[in-house]
């Protein structure tokens, strides 16, 4: 959720690289009323409840779910349905565990979801550079130690780089981070401070995440 609220309220046409069931991109699309998007997915049992999310929100107008694996040639992205240089807004949550750490699950569907080398995040970069519009924002989430290869996947593409660690309390380690890039500007870094997801004592959400996960707010970054 944290993801779909991060996408700018000035975006038009959104591309959710890895969609899962569909979650972030119908955050946005539920934040912002103007926006239009393709959700793409490799797993069908996944998108298949993409689908069914689309259906019952009532946003089969602004929304598609397509079929396609998100490091395929750009040759098949393209005959599948997802034109270059396009879309406003690019977000992605991509597999969070390298093949080898963690247990893979059995149905070989979710061990995907679950499971990617870190390295192969320059793929999944390369693809959300070809289909942004010139001064398109690319937003990724991934674990805090996965920073090194979306930098590197990141700085050689984009500019005004925007980094934002998420911690689960204040002070402490910073568990996951979003990133953002804006393609063809060539704007400085700017590394933001941690923000925590939930209150000093007790389970309660902060009162920013709260508001994001109860949809009555959003991500200002």
């Amino acid at each position: 959720m944290i993801l779909g609220a991060s996408v700018s309220v000035e975006s038009k046409t959104l591309l959710d690289l890895g969609t899962g069931s569909g979650v972030a991109g119908l955050v946005a699309l539920a934040n912002i009323p103007a926006l239009s998007g393709i959700l793409v997915d490799r797993d069908p049992e996944a998108l298949a409840l993409a689908r069914l999310n689309i259906e019952e929100n009532d946003i089969g107008a602004r929304a598609t779910a397509l079929e396609l694996d998100v490091a395929a040639k750009g040759s098949v992205r393209k005959a599948a349905g997802l034109p270059a240089e396009h879309f406003t807004t690019v977000i992605a949550n991509p597999p969070f565990f390298e093949r080898e750490a963690g247990t893979l699950a059995n149905h070989q569907g979710r061990a995907s979801a679950r499971h990617m080398a870190w390295e192969e995040l320059d793929l999944w970069v390369k693809a959300a550079a070809t289909h942004a519009t010139p001064g398109g924002e690319i937003i990724f989430v991934h674990v805090a130690q996965a920073l090194p290869h979306l930098l590197a996947a990141f700085e050689s593409r984009f500019g005004a780089l925007t980094i934002l660690p998420l911690s689960p309390r204040k002070g402490q380690e910073s568990t996951r981070v979003l990133i953002r890039g804006i393609k063809g500007s060539r704007a400085p870094l700017r590394l933001l401070s941690a923000r925590a997801l939930h209150e000093d004592a007790g389970r309660g959400f902060s009162r920013e995440f709260e508001a994001i996960f109860r949809g009555t707010g959003r991500l200002v970054w």
